[in-house]
């Protein structure tokens, strides 16, 4: 029975080496003993299968601090940031990411981390007539993961990201130029029509750019010629 109990253990840490979160569904809850690092690791996946996401944070803490040496404390790292992941928490989530990245610059599951820094910062966007600091993040950490893991399947997820949050930048610059247009400040919405053509191309925004940018020309124009007369 014992030598199951290990076997079984062991298949949910190698499940969580192997990336992402595809460990959690296959973890099975077993009567093993819970102030083992084994018993206290499972005990944090079972909370965690269960939603219970501040208990299994404070067990995966004790595997962490309380057995460093263990085969399950690096697991345990990984599981408390996705713990604070899946309970919405992300600033937390993405400290604990990113002191695993930190911590493992060499580990296997590093372009999973990052892919979830990202995301983390992503959760976080507000609308576009709002402050865009996370959109910022989320779009330097995509492209810090696709540009550092090129052949990592998360490289690819990261690749839509960066194009889902390049588009909502560049709607805000919609949001500002289309403000400062019907303002009459001409010069200062051409330059946030241009930046979009210049950043954030190829992301569904470049039509309606350029014909901003050419109505926006024509009603400079027009000033200037108002001026001379």
């Amino acid at each position: 029975m014992r030598s199951k109990r290990t076997l079984l253990a062991l298949l949910v840490l190698i499940l969580t080496l192997s990336g992402c979160q595809l460990w959690w569904p296959w973890a099975k809850k077993t009567d093993m003993t819970r102030t083992s690092p084994d018993g206290l690791y499972q005990q944090a996946v079972e909370y965690y299968q269960d939603g219970s996401y501040k208990k299994a944070i404070d067990l995966f803490q004790r595997v962490k601090e309380e057995y460093p040496l263990s085969q399950y404390a690096l697991s345990a790292e990984l599981g408390m940031a996705d713990a604070y992941f899946s309970a919405k928490e992300y600033p937390e989530a993405d400290l604990s990411y990113s002191e695993f990245i930190s911590l493992h610059p060499t580990n296997e599951n590093l372009p999973y981390a990052m892919y979830q820094i990202g995301m983390a910062h992503y959760n976080q966007i507000d609308t576009i007539d709002r402050d865009q600091t996370e959109s910022f993040k989320a779009l330097k950490a995509f492209e810090q993961l696709a540009a550092r893991f090129p052949n990592s399947r998360f490289a690819l997820q990261a690749e839509k990201m960066i194009r889902e949050t390049k588009k909502i930048l560049g709607e805000q610059e919609f949001y500002v130029g289309e403000f400062y247009l019907t303002n009459k400040k001409y010069q200062a919405a051409l330059r946030r029509f241009e930046r979009i053509v210049r950043d954030y191309a190829n992301v569904g925004l470049d039509y309606k750019a350029n014909q901003y940018i050419i109505e926006t020309k024509r009603r400079i124009a027009e000033e200037e010629a108002k001026k001379k007369k």
